[in-house]
């Protein structure tokens, strides 16, 4: 271009920035390897100059392993390919990664020809996840599962290794297709099992700790790496269903006993509740048949309530055994969950561990007094309480109900009886056992008419009587006067 004066305007530092572009876009499609200037750190990476121009170096494309501290190539010279080119915003990327990445998969295919199970190698700490840890066995990563880092039980890998420590690890498998390779580390080590002490014993009480916890028992430490099973129903010598957490925490120390023990097949339960005494062990002296005691309600069946008279002892309450005269469709319709009860104690089974208990029992059955009350033939009053298809549910004294059949309900004048009407009825069948009482108000009137129809028909038989005998009278009588009246012809004659 000109200036005002006709002079040509040129740029020596236009033409290189010019020049440099071109031959990056040749070097991108050559793939030449070209050396740049690390300049500074930018965010997610490094600026490189390269010939004059700023290129992006991601943290990602500075090396095959995980780089965290990128100030390092600050100020050094290293050697890049460029392998993106954003025409647009006129933007470079550049990879140092790239140069050595062919490097590296001969050697990784190298390594894995040798690679053997059960081989040792030295590895390096590479990256740390939560389901185990990746080591660099010189240019092949390899990974160490959580559970292949120790015998014990691990949290976390953290708690095993660090980033760049140097370890040994065995090779467990490997994979030439996917390039997989499976690590172990607590296999270099001998099994906790097998240094176990040998003196210990079904029977025996030992210590340990809570390392893990689910709802249906715990795992007890009693070695790094051996562990025991101490099953919820182990816990406690109630029947009651409940979780593990109700009893321990992680990190408990507790002593158990060992239920079973199996050093082939490393396994070992334990239990807690053997420790303390069995209270089914003296349950007739604590609970014999016809004591009473305080209880509480711990759930419903169909049949009945389960009550816990203590710690370990549970008792059913059968629902017929829960009042004399109320008939229940359902427990719950007579207590809840968590009440307190008296109950008094009506069998015992030890041997399987079974109580029967009833609450009816605590009071003189009341059936007893109304026998003597409302014997048959006796006469009460009584209210309509109920009407069902023409019978009714009766109100009799004492608050005794009983029932009236429908043709038990007719009154004198062919009616019948009403709702809450009061009358008289009799009891024509009483039974204890079913706490079953029929009475009838129509046997009342009617036995009143019967005794008078007996009386009126007892009246017309005494009334036909005196007259046959008043007959009878007068027919003797005048056969005596014919008597007579023959003697005195006689006579005559």
């Amino acid at each position: 271009m000109e200036d005002k004066t006709g002079q040509l305007v040129v740029s020596h530092k236009i033409a290189r920035t010019h020049r440099a572009w071109q031959r990056v876009n040749e070097i991108l499609v050559s793939g030449e390897i070209i050396t740049g200037f690390v300049k500074c750190r930018t965010k997610g990476g490094l600026i490189v100059d390269v010939f004059g121009l700023e290129a992006f170096l991601p943290g990602s494309q500075i090396d095959v392993k995980p780089i965290r501290d990128y100030d390092q190539f600050v100020g050094k010279n290293m050697e890049f390919k460029v392998v993106k080119i954003n025409h647009e915003f006129k933007n470079v990327v550049v990879s140092h990664k790239a140069l050595i990445e062919a490097e590296i998969e001969e050697q990784k295919k190298q390594i894995m020809s040798g690679l053997e199970k059960g081989q040792v190698l030295e590895g390096t700490v590479k990256n740390i996840t939560s389901y185990g840890v990746f080591i660099d066995l010189g240019g092949v990563d390899g990974l160490i599962h959580i559970t292949d880092l120790s015998w014990g039980r691990v949290n976390h890998p953290e708690e095993i290794v660090t980033l760049d420590e140097k370890i040994n690890v065995v090779i467990l498998d490997f994979d030439d297709n996917k390039k997989r390779i499976a690590l172990g580390l607590k296999q270099l080590s001998e099994h906790p099992w097998e240094n176990l002490d040998a003196n210990i014993n079904v029977g025996d009480t030992i210590k340990g700790k809570v390392v893990v916890l689910a709802d249906y028992g715990a795992f007890i430490e009693i070695a790094p790496g051996v562990e025991g099973l101490v099953h919820v129903s182990e816990m406690s010598w109630s029947q009651h269903l409940r979780t593990a957490n109700d009893f321990l925490k992680v990190g408990d120390e507790v002593e158990s006993v060992v239920i079973t023990l199996d050093r082939d097949e490393r396994k070992m339960s334990l239990g807690i509740k053997q420790l303390m005494p069995d209270p089914w062990a003296d349950i007739e002296t604590k609970y014999p048949v016809g004591s009473k005691h305080s209880s509480k309600v711990r759930n419903f069946t169909n049949f009945g309530v389960f009550v816990e008279v203590e710690e370990g002892i549970d008792g059913l309450i059968h629902i017929s055994d829960l009042s004399w005269e109320k008939k229940f469709k359902h427990p719950s319709e007579f207590c809840a969950v968590g009440d307190e009860l008296e109950i008094i104690v009506l069998e015992l089974d030890k041997e399987n561990r079974r109580l029967s208990l009833g609450y009816k029992q605590l009071e003189e059955n009341p059936w007893d007094v109304y026998e003597t009350l409302f014997e048959l033939g006796s006469e009460h009053d009584g209210t309509v309480a109920k009407l069902k298809d023409k019978a009714g549910i009766i109100s009799l004294p004492y608050g005794v109900e009983s029932y009236c059949p429908a043709k038990h309900m007719k009154k004198e004048d062919g009616a019948d009886l009403a709702i809450d009407e009061k009358a008289k009825f009799k009891v024509i069948e009483f039974n204890k056992d079913s706490k079953k009482i029929l009475v009838s108000h129509t046997q009342v009137w009617g036995q009143v008419e019967e005794k008078k129809a007996k009386a009126k028909s007892s009246s017309t038989s005494r009334a036909v009587k005196n007259l046959n005998s008043a007959s009878e009278k007068t027919t003797l009588g005048d056969l005596g006067a014919l008597a007579e009246l023959k003697k005195e012809m006689d006579k005559k004659k």
